[in-house]
């Protein structure tokens, strides 16, 4: 039997669990809060100092729980793009960037233009929220603190050197964030220089390790803070959401991840390279060897429905549950309506962030349940849209796990299924990525033989829900009006977003 000790490092806090290999199961686990502060408009950053705290409240926390004085191993995974500046020792000199954080909207803007090979693993360019945009930003914008930084890293890199003493990235968050040449195995340091930040590449961390890899002992002090009796090995993380893909066993290609919340995720894996313009990716040899990881993705969803049941019906968690209800129970309410997710612009497949949201074809005669039924049916036909897009390039998907918030929302969850068209299994584990990261602190200390047998062993339970034969035949019917909107509107919508963002036109 293997324990193992594995951290979920989210938007607002990290969530520790301890995983037994034999049982197959979470043991125990808990969580620690974070802040985000938002000193801007489109500025969103946390401290390094409350991660540290975070873990080991969680971490003590999940072991007492437990009744763990020992683990044989330690994985976290974490968000990504959330990017901390350190002197070497560790110590942060400015507030970390997380994820969402936009202010580098020019800068990604800047690296469409590059002609590199290596760009065309990432889609062409690199988003927003990436830590590439965001040094270009900070040395731009803040060159006194950039000039003091001995280490640009993200959250998992930090949170890895509080465990080990040691600076180590992993091959995932390389391969998807900073423009490595995961193929090659090997940085690209003319791309950093013809950005104009050459230095990046000394200051990322060097060695790089790919998930389920070996970093290094956890430190004495480190374990005596947790109150643990040995030093376990500390394995190689990544990204939460695909970390996730561990946990659902949909490393090999046909299956997809499909994780609902905030924002949607999907992802899933190629046997060779394709052409996926409009997605992020193909990364060569981001989670496994031999595969080529692609994300998908919807920058609203979750958010889109608390903030119509909040915002604008004023309903509490009570009202909104009754809302999902009465939506469940009649689903064709919404005929004749027509949304478009944009709320927060196009993730894919269209990479749009100047795209805007949309409610089509309302009357006098329409109730606010009817606008919350056309609203889940916009991103259910957004979520429709993608595997559309992704068949159409020849990326067959025959196997989704959904997983995250939306399996909390029977309307959502259903109407999802139903445009998909396809038999979904659902996940009964609420964090996947807690599972994945075991998972390949598991294949660290051998007791699988690497990280496809370990997914196969440990994927977590999951029930099934079908598509509804005349719900589908809608879904099916309507998209091509969502794709058919979506074009003749973004000429209108573009110019609203620039008003939004205080400029006429481009």
């Amino acid at each position: 039997m293997a324990r193992i000790l594995s951290f979920d490092f989210g938007t607002g806090g990290v969530r520790a669990g301890v995983y037994d290999t034999d049982r197959r199961q979470m043991l125990g686990q808990e969580d620690a809060p974070y802040a985000t502060r938002y000193p801007h408009a489109g500025w969103a950053e946390q401290s390094p100092q409350e991660w540290r705290a975070a873990l080991r409240a969680a971490g003590r926390a999940v072991l007492e729980k437990t009744g763990s004085t020992t683990v044989d191993a330690v994985c976290t995974a974490t968000t990504a793009s959330t990017v901390a500046l350190c002197l070497r020792d560790g110590t942060p000199i400015a507030p970390a960037l997380l994820w969402m954080d936009c202010r580098a909207e020019a800068e990604a803007r800047e690296t469409a233009a590059l002609d590199h090979p290596v760009m065309r693993y990432c889609g062409g360019s690199d988003a927003v929220e990436w830590l590439v945009p965001k040094s270009m930003w900070l040395k731009r914008h803040q060159p006194e603190v950039w000039a003091r930084a001995e280490m640009v890293c993200e959250a998992l890199d930090y949170v890895n050197f509080d465990l080990t003493g040691e600076w180590v990235g992993s091959r995932m968050n390389a391969a998807c964030k900073w423009n490595y040449d995961s193929a090659e195995q090997r940085f690209v340091p003319e791309i950093y220089e013809a950005l104009g930040i050459p230095e990046l590449k000394e200051r990322l961390p060097q060695r790089i390790v790919p998930v389920g890899g070996v970093i290094a002992p956890m430190r004495e002090a480190m374990a005596a803070e947790l109150g643990l009796s040995n030093c376990p090995v500390v394995a190689q993380g990544g990204i939460d959401a695909h970390m996730g893909i561990l946990g659902a066993d949909t490393v090999e290609p046909g299956g997809m991840l499909f994780i609902g919340g905030t924002s949607i995720v999907q992802l899933v894996q190629l046997a060779e390279e394709a052409d996926v313009s409009g997605f992020w990716g193909p990364y060569p040899n981001a989670l496994t060897d031999g595969h080529w990881l692609v994300e998908c993705g919807q920058v609203a969803a979750g958010s889109m429905l608390n903030w119509l049941t909040g915002e604008m019906f004023g309903l509490d968690g009570k009202g909104h549950a009754a809302l999902i209800d009465d939506v469940a129970a009649t689903p064709a309410r919404a005929e004749g309506l027509l949304g478009l997710d944009y709320m927060m612009g196009n993730r894919t497949p269209y990479r749009d962030a100047a795209l805007r949201g949309a409610l089509l074809g309302l009357t006098l005669g329409h109730t606010r349940a009817d606008v919350y039924a056309a609203a889940i049916d916009s991103i259910a036909l957004g979520s429709a849209n993608i595997l559309s897009v992704l068949s159409g390039r020849g990326i067959p998907v025959e196997r989704v796990m959904m997983a995250g918030g939306i399996v909390k929302n029977p309307a959502w969850l259903q109407a999802t299924v139903d445009a998909l068209g396809i038999s979904v299994e659902v996940a009964r584990e609420d964090n996947l990525s807690l599972v994945g990261a075991s998972v390949a602190g598991a294949t660290a200390i051998g007791v699988f033989s690497d990280l496809q047998a370990a997914a196969k062993a440990c994927v977590a339970p999951a029930g099934r829900l079908e598509p509804r034969p005349e719900r589908a035949e809608w879904y099916a019917r309507t998209l091509p009006l969502y794709r058919e909107a979506t074009e003749e509107l973004r000429p209108v919508l573009h110019q609203l977003a620039y008003r939004q963002m205080g400029r006429e036109g481009k």
